[in-house]
């Protein structure tokens, strides 16, 4: 008589396993997230639905991390809600978070700002950042510094 025979044990069912949690988790975080910022906004359910184009009940489910919703669907809650969608789409895992230095991330952990509020602060940073760069023709010289240092100031 022969063994009967057992699925392998190399610990791809565990690995498997382990993405699907995290899926899962992810699901839950964004729902969790659009519920918060609806929230926020001061938005029921039924008036995010109406303004997203999304139907109350899958809404809802979304929020309570049954539903996992596209980018599209994203997108559509995020015009809802007046936030980015690349907002929504770090929290569902579809972007990763782009890091941007110790302001950025000051911003983007404040919880006492929206996510509309967020974005505002981080165009005008940005666009300041980007005005006081120096326009260099060759990457790493200092000779543009140094001219710099020597011209003075316009008023």
């Amino acid at each position: 008589m022969s063994e009967p025979e057992q699925p392998s044990q190399d610990g791809h069912g565990r690995a498997i396993d382990q993405v699907a949690d995290k899926v899962a988790d992810l699901g839950r975080d964004i729902g969790e997230y659009i519920k918060q910022q609806r929230n926020s906004a001061k938005i029921s359910l039924r008036q995010l639905s109406k303004l997203a184009g999304v139907s109350n009940p899958y809404l809802s489910q979304i929020e309570r991390g049954l539903r996992k919703p596209s980018a599209e669907i994203l997108q559509q809650i995020a015009k809802g809600l007046r936030i980015s969608a690349e907002a929504l789409y770090v929290q569902a895992g579809i972007l990763d978070v782009a890091h941007g230095g110790p302001v950025v991330d000051a911003v983007r952990a404040d919880d006492a700002l929206t996510e509309r509020q967020k974005q505002i602060l981080l165009d005008v940073y940005e666009s300041f950042r980007r005005e006081n760069v120096p326009e260099s023709t060759v990457e790493g010289s200092d000779v543009d510094s140094e001219a710099a240092r020597r011209t003075p100031p316009e008023e």
